[in-house]
């Protein structure tokens, strides 16, 4: 009873802060994410470290996260966007060079999850700016908001459903707990809510929304899997302890972290924004 009122007292605060950022204004919005990013990519560095005895600078890799995250939340307010970029590439380029001189670890594991902490647990954070410039205005919230919301549907709804009739298994290598009853039940949930979120913002029609929230509810599933995956592989319960009940930052986005990217190319394939 202990663990469960802690995991929902840290759920309800989390959400409150994640609510209040995001409505607010987009400097609250950039401070949390650019905290959430960091933590990530920090969070990824360590438990690769870890798991592959990986020695890659952990500092470097933080600091090209939270500098992409930058880049993309100013990408809209300057001329030359480009030049955003080029300290960025540089300091991969540094972080890259700098394994040639150095006589720790394998050189090749140190690139591959270098690269992999700005793909994996920064770039997809830094996306989200992207999602914040969509339609009129110089701050909408409800597009980066949506993701979460159909998220938080999608969970509840498996959850719940799930519990009830849950009977065969969804991918039971990975996550013997979750069933095609539950995320069906998840699914539709969130197909409600968009269709809810559609009669109150006309930034997008009924089935496009409808139909980004199935992108999120897919690809939202495939996350919480892919990261289930990895700890599985590296024999752990949660990728940290910084959320009370509920592990680590990573095992809070996780199913964020492949739905974000999938709306951005979702609503560019769409043509209700040109990414490019």
């Amino acid at each position: 009873m202990k663990k469960l009122l802690v995991r929902v007292a840290t759920g309800a605060v989390f959400g409150i802060i994640l609510l209040a950022s995001i409505l607010y204004n987009n400097i609250t919005f950039g401070a949390l994410f650019a905290l959430v990013t960091c933590l990530a990519v920090n969070e990824f560095c360590n438990l690769v470290h870890e798991y592959k005895k990986t020695t890659f600078s952990t500092p470097i890799a933080v600091v090209g996260g939270l500098y992409l995250f930058l880049a993309f939340f100013l990408l809209d307010k300057v001329a030359n966007p480009f030049i955003l970029f080029v300290p960025y590439l540089i300091l991969i380029a540094f972080a890259f060079v700098r394994e040639l001189y150095k006589k720790a670890g394998s050189p090749l594991d140190n690139f591959a999850y270098f690269a992999l902490s700005q793909l994996y647990a920064a770039l997809p954070f830094a996306l989200l700016n992207i999602l914040t410039t969509f339609g009129p205005g110089a701050y909408n919230y409800i597009m980066p908001l949506s993701i979460f919301i159909f998220l938080w549907c999608n969970d509840s709804g498996a959850y719940f459903v799930g519990s009830a009739i849950g009977r065969h298994r969804l991918f039971e290598r990975i996550s013997p707990k979750k069933s095609w009853e539950g995320s069906i039940g998840g699914g539709v949930l969130a197909l409600i809510a968009a269709y809810i979120l559609s009669l109150y913002f006309p930034t997008l029609g009924t089935f496009e929304w409808m139909g980004m929230a199935a992108v999120v509810v897919v690809t939202g599933t495939w996350g919480d899997l892919i990261e289930s995956c990895m700890k599985r592989e590296m024999g752990i319960k949660d990728s940290g302890n910084i959320l009370p009940g509920h592990g680590g930052i990573l095992d809070r986005f996780d199913s964020a972290i492949l739905a974000i990217p999938s709306v951005v190319i979702y609503l560019h394939i769409l043509g209700a924004y040109n990414i490019l």
